[in-house]
């Protein structure tokens, strides 16, 4: 199958990522898989992507979408894929359909891991890691034994400064706003498959399979 999967920060795509590539047999191919990978086979795309990064700029779309277009016409992507990190825009969506009309194929869904602001505000901030062992915890969903102070080391837990609510909120709101035409882009294709994220990560895996035809 070929997906493009579409959430958040905060929603769990990387969980459900992790599983259905699993499930579905197929790549996980991530923005930064194929940066990396072209990179690393000293593509012209590739090296062209390095001048920008190593610079701290972003990728142009023109070479962000010519490397996409490369690690798609990898063998391992014939039987299908999942992208996540991209598209990122309706212009780029239109070029990934074009991507894929040229290898003579075409997605087969969107799924869009929904979940409100405010309950990924409280995700997000939530979050706590220990100074020492790096050990991760959530105040809501999984908080340490003692306020502030790691189970298994004893070291100082602290919040990360881009989990904090303004920053939060700022990401969010990028997000929506770079999202929206994307999403309204897939629905208008009606490949769209909204899942409900808020709930927990079995149920979710459970719809997106529904959605897809598949009983996990």
């Amino acid at each position: 199958m070929k997906i493009v999967l579409l959430g958040p920060p905060g929603a769990g795509k990387g969980t459900q990522a992790e599983t259905l590539v699993a499930k579905l047999q197929v790549p996980h191919i991530s923005t930064g898989d194929m940066f990396r990978k072209a990179i690393k086979d000293g593509t012209e795309l590739g090296l062209k992507a390095k001048s920008y990064m190593d610079q701290g700029g972003l990728v142009p779309d023109e070479v962000t979408i010519g490397i996409v277009r490369e690690r798609l016409a990898f063998p391992d992507c014939k039987e299908g894929f999942l992208l996540d990190g991209f598209p990122r825009t309706a212009p780029q969506a239109e070029a990934l359909d074009q991507i894929l009309h040229d290898m003579h194929t075409a997605l087969d869904a969107v799924i869009s891991i929904e979940v409100a602001n405010e309950k990924l505000v409280a995700r997000l901030t939530g979050r706590r890691i220990c100074k020492s062992c790096g050990a991760t915890y959530h105040v809501l969903f999984n908080p340490a034994q003692q306020e502030n102070v790691c189970d298994k080391c004893g070291g100082e837990l602290y919040q990360r400064s881009d989990d904090t609510i303004d920053t939060v909120s700022n990401r969010l709101e990028v997000y929506t706003n770079q999202t929206a035409p994307l999403i309204a882009y897939y629905q208008a294709k009606n490949i769209l498959k909204p899942i409900n994220g808020d709930q927990d990560i079995t149920l979710v895996l459970k719809d997106i399979g529904s959605t897809l035809g598949r009983s996990w």
